[in-house]
């Protein structure tokens, strides 16, 4: 019997300047918008005499044109498109973007070249998100990208305040980043190829009858989980995207605070991503999700009642910092729900699609109920996702563990002949 096939080569590529320079930075233009919401709202507000539920529409309909858009066009960027996806978004972003900025305060032409902007910025997200598959180790690279985005994003939220914001300097930003990366949007690594010799590979494997029914729970607690992240994507986005608007008008924050506000939770949340990262499975996900919803829910509550300033800086940032740590759980539970990607792949766009709706969501409550009104209808989703979620957390901490036990059941020479023969 002829040896097991192996990869004749991988061209999984090593991270270079040039190829990390280009990759994270397109990430990072990608995603800016949806950061820069509570900036851009109020410079739509003060730009052309909207007011909060009409703002909010406009960058609703922004980022829900990038998540269409990043869905769109991700099989074309995971090929030889890639950096033809890449300049072709970042085009558009610069031109939408840029015409928001500079161009006459006309309702019309500002909202759709805000939404324009958004379609630009999907084509983005889905050339640096493939690219990053692109490089050895992805785990590390996965982590460096996080941190990246979240420093850079740190300073920018510092920053705009201290120069004004208004249309140039939020808008006009995101042109002039877009315009910076697509000069350097070639340095993007192609798509990696594995050659693979083709002669015949005979492997034995004893397989065990698929459990039906624990199929249909598991696939049952996938689509719960996925309905589950976008109600609790748009439930936080709501508070992030009227954060400037609660601190300043109710909590007397200067604007200068108030960006002080969004950056430090921003930083303190990537602090909370690297403990998370080295405490790892101790604990499990089901107690520390339960917890992190209930703790969310009362600092939402806090934020929104808050009167001082001090109560509301210091409720915000740690609702940002938990808040982080409860999205890496959600997916890593969607992730253990199947080892093949079947619920982490959607996961991430289920909850873009969320966050899209989020500044309409929290504009509309908060002119209907008021802010106290908006923080008790916050809190309440997150308290009552506590319950589903810890199920389904619990599930796919029983898969994995199922998983593992079968693996090390296996005899000694049936792992070997599957390591040997998994391409």
């Amino acid at each position: 019997m002829s040896a097991p096939a192996l990869p004749a080569q991988s061209n999984r590529l090593p991270l270079t300047p040039k190829r990390t320079l280009a990759t994270f930075s397109i990430g990072v233009v990608g995603f800016m918008s949806a950061n820069l919401v509570p900036y851009m709202m109020a410079a739509l507000e003060q730009s052309l005499g909207i007011d909060t539920g009409a703002s909010g529409t406009v960058l609703t309909a922004c980022l829900l044109a990038t998540a269409i858009s990043c869905l769109l066009v991700t099989r074309l960027a995971e090929g030889e498109r890639r950096t033809t996806v890449a300049r072709v978004g970042l085009l558009i972003a610069a031109l939408g973007f840029g015409t928001a900025a500079f161009a006459p305060a006309i309702l019309w032409l500002t909202i759709g070249a805000v939404v324009l902007g958004g379609i630009g910025a999907g084509g983005a997200v889905a050339a640096g998100g493939a690219a990053l598959a692109a490089f050895r180790n992805p785990n590390r690279v996965a982590g460096i990208n996080g941190l990246t985005n979240r420093a850079f994003v740190s300073i920018v939220l510092a920053a705009i305040p201290l120069i004004g914001i208004g249309m140039q300097s939020t808008f006009g930003l995101l042109a002039a980043l877009a315009v910076l990366v697509f000069l350097i949007a070639g340095w993007l690594p192609s798509a990696p190829l594995v050659e693979i010799e083709t002669q015949a590979v005979q492997t034995t494997v004893a397989t065990k009858p698929v459990d039906a029914a624990k199929q249909r729970r598991i696939t049952i607690a996938g689509f719960a989980l996925l309905t589950m992240f976008a109600v609790w994507a748009v439930s936080e986005d709501s508070l992030w995207a009227m954060g400037i608007k609660i601190g300043t008008q109710q909590a007397q924050l200067t604007p200068e605070q108030a960006g002080l506000a969004l950056s430090a939770s921003t930083a303190v949340g990537l602090v909370a991503a690297t403990i998370l990262a080295v405490v790892g499975a101790r604990g499990g996900r089901a107690l520390p999700l339960a917890f992190l919803l209930a703790l969310g829910g009362a600092l939402k509550l806090s934020a929104c009642l808050a009167t001082d300033p001090t109560v509301f800086l210091w409720s915000f940032i740690a609702w940002n910092t938990v808040y982080t740590v409860a999205f890496l759980y959600f997916i890593a539970t969607a992730t253990a729900l199947d080892a093949g990607g079947r619920w982490s792949g959607p996961v991430l766009g289920v909850y873009l699609i969320g966050s899209s709706f989020a500044p309409l969501v929290g504009a509309w409550l908060a002119q209907l109920l008021g802010v106290g009104g908006l923080g008790i209808v916050l809190a309440v989703i997150s308290w009552g996702l506590i319950v589903p979620l810890v199920l389904v957390a619990r599930l796919s901490s029983r898969v994995e563990r199922d998983e593992t036990a079968a693996q090390l059941a296996k005899p000694r020479g049936d792992l070997n002949t599957i390591e040997a023969g998994a391409i």
